[in-house]
C-alpha cells in the first residue's frame, strides 16, 4: 500500500510514510472487509460513514506539515485510523466526533494501539475544541459548505488547516495558513467526503 499507493503519487515526507508504515489499517474496519483494508478506495465503517482512501489520507496528512512538536486537532474521528497516523506524527491529538456509536469503536482500537497521546470527545467538530485550543494543525475529515469560521478562530500562528469545502457531491481540498497574523488558502485539487454535519457546516437531514 504504502509503496505503489502512497509513495508513488508524490508522498514523499518520510515520517509520513512511516507514520503508515507502523499503523494496521486492517483493524480499523470490519472484520469482512479486511481483504480490502489495503486498497485504494474507501470503505464503509457504519452509520453512513467511510475510512477515507490511504492515498487521501497521505496527502492531507502530507499537507500538514507536522514536525513532531504540534498540537493538532481532528475534526471526524471515524473509524480512527486518521487519528492514529497523527498520534504517530505529532504528541498530542484533540479528536472530535458527533457521532455516538463510532466513537467507542474508535476508542477501543486506539486504546488496543496503545496510543496515550491522544484525546477524543463526542460533540459537534464544528465548534472545534475551545478549551484544548490553539492548535498548530488542524484536519477536517469530511466536506463542508465552507470553512466554519471556529476552526479558523483556533489555529495558532503559525498554523495550517486541511479541509474539503464544497457541496454534498464534490469538494475541494483547500489548505488556510495562518501566517504573521494573515490568513491564505490554497486549492489541493478535487476530493470527495462525506458530509461535515454541524452548526457550522451541513444540517442535520
Amino acid at each position: 500500500m504504502v509503496a505503489h499507493q502512497i509513495e508513488q503519487r508524490g508522498i514523499k515526507n518520510p515520517r509520513v510514510l512511516e507514520a503508515f508504515r507502523n499503523v494496521p489499517r486492517h483493524l480499523f474496519v470490519e472484520e469482512a472487509l479486511w481483504d480490502q483494508a489495503y486498497s485504494d478506495f474507501p470503505l464503509p465503517i457504519g452509520s453512513g460513514q467511510t475510512i477515507s482512501q490511504p492515498y487521501v489520507v497521505a496527502l492531507m496528512t502530507q499537507q500538514l506539515g507536522l514536525k513532531g512538536d504540534e498540537k493538532v486537532l481532528e475534526v471526524g474521528t471515524g473509524s480512527g485510523y486518521q487519528t492514529a497516523i497523527l498520534a504517530e506524527l505529532a504528541p498530542v491529538v484533540c479528536s472530535v466526533e458527533r457521532i455516538h456509536a463510532l466513537l467507542p469503536k474508535a476508542r477501543n482500537i486506539l486504546e488496543k494501539l496503545k496510543y496515550t497521546n491522544i484525546m477524543l470527545k463526542l460533540d459537534d467538530g464544528t465548534w472545534g475544541w475551545q478549551s484544548e485550543a490553539p492548535f498548530d494543525a488542524i484536519i477536517v475529515t469530511a466536506g463542508s459548505p465552507s470553512v466554519p469560521q471556529p476552526l479558523i478562530d483556533q489555529l495558532n500562528d503559525p498554523g495550517v488547516l486541511i479541509i474539503p469545502v464544497g457541496d454534498e457531491y464534490s469538494q475541494v481540498l483547500v489548505k488556510v495558513i495562518r501566517s504573521q497574523g494573515k490568513i491564505h488558502q490554497e486549492d489541493m485539487g478535487g476530493v470527495r467526503f462525506v458530509k461535515l454535519v454541524g452548526d457550522h457546516g451541513w444540517n442535520p437531514s
